[in-house]
């Protein structure tokens, strides 16, 4: 288990980091424990329900695409867990259609990485906005089709090939759009 100790004395409550990306949880974790917050971390869904079973976190930021799974199910699986916890879904597939989904599921914020730390607090300690702001600029063509895309991605329960299939288009096609990033707005 890859799970950092807790710093004694933190002011603001135990902070749980879920990232497959080993270099990012090491940075946040260190940021936010600067913060103020004991620091938790986890890389995949599996190690999050075991750090959570031994100490319940008071806030987390789970990456929304892991390994091992969807950042969604740590969400609901968390709210189960901790009623009340501050979740806060980080992206850098960023699209309206999931942020819709994660706040449904519970999370307390949706933010696109790189994500600004001081922002990723205001997010936990509840004073930012829910939905990351995309701006007073009309959104692009290439970004509407993703938007749309990403919304029939969600409605199909993250199945490709239903997607594809609603879509009338092909599943390897689906699949390259799908792996890349958003558009800019």
């Amino acid at each position: 288990m890859a799970a950092a100790g807790v710093r004694t004395g933190a002011r603001r409550g135990r902070l749980l980091i879920v990232d497959d990306d080993a270099g990012m949880r090491r940075t946040l974790g260190r940021l936010l424990q600067r913060a103020g917050f004991g620091v938790l971390t986890a890389a995949s869904l599996k190690e999050a329900y075991e750090v959570v079973a031994d100490q319940p976190p008071d806030f987390a930021v789970v990456d929304l695409n892991l390994a091992d799974g969807h950042g969604m199910e740590l969400v609901r699986g968390l709210q189960e867990i901790r009623p009340g916890i501050r979740v806060v879904v980080l992206t850098g597939y960023d699209s309206i259609a999931s942020s819709v989904v994660a706040t449904k599921a519970g999370a307390w914020g949706y933010l696109a990485k790189p994500v600004d730390t001081e922002r990723l607090i205001a997010t936990l300690l509840g004073d930012a906005p829910v939905v990351s702001e995309e701006g007073t600029r009309p959104m692009s063509a290439d970004r509407i089709r993703w938007e749309y895309i990403q919304r029939v991605f969600e409605q199909c329960g993250r199945n490709v090939s239903e997607t594809a299939r609603r879509l009338h288009m092909h599943r390897r096609t689906l699949q390259r759009i799908l792996s890349k990033r958003a558009p800019r707005p």
